[in-house]
């Protein structure tokens, strides 16, 4: 993981939710960023890593990096234009 990525980008930590707040709160997180923002997304729900990259397809929003974590997954999004 490119430490840049990480300190210019906000991480919203949703370990500890499951599913769907893990994808319902990144919607809505997302509403309030600019078009082109990073978001890093951390979770520990083990259906994210099937819900987050279907989200970003079906939004049209890019999905940059997914890396599994100790205990969870770790998503960065970038919001569509």
């Amino acid at each position: 993981m490119s430490s840049a990525a990480t300190s210019a980008t906000e991480i919203y930590d949703l370990r500890g939710l499951k599913c769907p707040l893990p994808v319902l709160k990144t919607k809505k997180r997302l509403e309030q960023l600019p078009a082109g923002a990073a978001l890093w997304i951390e979770t520990t729900d083990p259906l994210a890593v099937i819900d987050i990259p279907h989200f970003c397809s079906e939004q049209g929003h890019a999905l940059e990096a997914n890396e599994k974590t100790e205990g969870g997954h770790r998503f960065l999004i970038r919001k569509k234009s």
